[in-house]
């Protein structure tokens, strides 16, 4: 019996692998800053970006209620901002909308769509459906997405700051962990921050929209929607959502147990999203790299205004 969508839990134990991680993930963090960068500035941002991705699954993880017993312990622990743009809390509460799979793909209920409703479509600029168009593709999925992205992103969240407390103490939090992350980069590293924003930063948004790519697509039948990767090199970082259904079927489940989750079960899982099952990435970068995998305007919303389902 497959366990509901309740996606926020407090786990029976505290979950050593996890916790285990993250002081690795911080100490290879530290070692690219202190000991890489006076060496080699080029291997060393490439490290950063490595352990950015790693961090904003481990963020994933936390959201989901792991891997303590505290909420606030486990916010703790992933609260200084690797990734400099999202604060945590946001992305919890976004990612948490993002789990109601009945209204996965929906651009108007979803907030990790990439569909458009064809009368929003229609009214955006030449230039600006141009620039989409390239970021429906892998390779421009991880150029141009993570700047798209954000943008977006600051453009939502300004328009909440102003309206919702909840919102603003959220990004309060955010900039006392960037003014951390500043001291450190500045005063301990010698990094300046604009190059870590630039080029660790950004990578690390980019290694992670190779996952998220095509997470999800339209389809009539719920699970259907969610991808599974069978195998992947990328595994580690993004702490085994390759299997993405599994994850979406079993959000409670922490990630190091997603694997024989899916062993167990990998012919059911299989016909449970129909088939939207790829060996590798390698196999979705060659065949999308830069071709578009699905159309931009959503199939079943063609004039807007959708309503949401019960």
């Amino acid at each position: 019996m497959l366990e509901s969508n309740a996606v926020d839990r407090v786990p029976s134990q505290n979950e050593w692998p996890t916790i285990g991680l993250l002081f690795l993930c911080y100490g290879a963090w530290f070692i690219c800053g202190y000991y890489l960068y006076p060496a080699s500035q080029t291997l060393a941002l490439a490290g950063f970006a490595i352990v950015i991705a790693l961090h904003s699954s481990l963020q994933h993880e936390v959201l989901h209620g792991h891997p303590t017993r505290s909420r606030l312990l486990n916010e703790i622990l992933v609260g200084l901002p690797l990734s400099l743009v999202f604060p945590f809390r946001r992305f919890k509460a976004l990612h948490l909308k993002h789990h109601a799979d009945e209204c996965l793909t929906d651009p108007y209920f979803d907030p990790e769509s990439y569909y458009h409703a064809a009368a929003d479509w229609q009214s955006l600029p030449p230039a600006l459906k141009l620039l989409l168009r390239w970021n429906n593709t892998l390779v421009g999925r991880m150029a141009v997405g993570p700047a798209l992205s954000v943008l977006g992103f600051w453009r939502s969240e300004a328009r909440l700051i102003r309206s919702d407390r909840t919102v603003r103490v959220a990004w309060i939090l955010h900039l006392l962990g960037l003014a951390v992350l500043v001291i450190l980069l500045r005063g301990l590293f010698g990094i300046p921050v604009w190059l870590y924003a630039a080029s660790a930063a950004y990578g690390g948004l980019s290694i992670i929209a190779i996952r998220s790519f095509c997470e999800h697509q339209w389809s009539e039948r719920t699970e259907a929607r969610t991808i599974i990767v069978e195998r992947s090199l990328l595994a580690l970082i993004f702490l085994n959502n390759n299997l993405h259904l599994v994850h979406h079927k079993l959000p409670a489940a922490p990630w190091y147990r997603l694997p024989r989750l899916y062993a167990e079960r990998r012919e059911e899982w299989r016909a449970m999203n129909e088939g939207y099952v790829f060996p590798n990435y390698w196999t979705i970068f060659k065949s999308f790299s830069l071709r578009q995998k699905e159309p931009l305007i959503h199939p079943v919303l063609p004039t807007g205004g959708a309503e949401q389902p019960a």
